[in-house]
């Protein structure tokens, strides 16, 4: 299992600085959330052996699986969802927090992101919770440290 968080986590390559760029390209909340979903298609594939109930994250409307593993001193994740468009969201999310150490993870201004890329005014209720469960979860994995991996 460790292996495949590993795996997908340096599979995934996108930065928080590349999902601004590639999101504030695009002109109207359409094709924004037709390119959140085209990222979505970008997310590695999250393996069977990943995909746990006990990996899955309260306060979603669709399952997300949320996976983690501190490999020195930086926190790799491997998510993924059975919703195309959380997928894309997913994808946002991760790319403010994988690879990163405990303390860039804790410093990084989530709401800032997330209020330039213009999602929770956008997206339902339902959906901005869902950001904020995937989000407090990692924030506790992090407030947590490597030494309760």
């Amino acid at each position: 299992m460790q292996k495949d968080i590993i795996e997908f986590s340096n599979q995934f390559h996108f930065t928080s600085s590349d999902v601004v760029e590639i999101l504030l390209k695009e002109k109207g909340w359409q094709n924004q959330y037709r390119r959140i979903m085209l990222l979505g298609k970008e997310l590695p594939e999250l393996s069977a052996s990943l995909k746990l109930d006990d990996k899955l994250v309260a306060g979603c409307e669709s399952s997300v699986w949320l996976n983690y593993q501190w490999v020195n001193g930086q926190l790799k994740l491997a998510a993924s969802s059975d919703s195309k468009v959380v997928k894309g969201l997913i994808t946002i999310i991760l790319a403010a927090y994988n690879n990163k150490e405990q303390n860039q993870i804790l410093d990084f201004k989530i709401e800032s992101y997330l209020d330039e890329l213009g999602l929770l005014q956008q997206l339902s209720p339902s959906r901005g919770n869902g950001i904020k469960a995937i989000v407090n979860k990692i924030l506790l994995v992090a407030e947590q440290g490597s030494n309760r991996s």
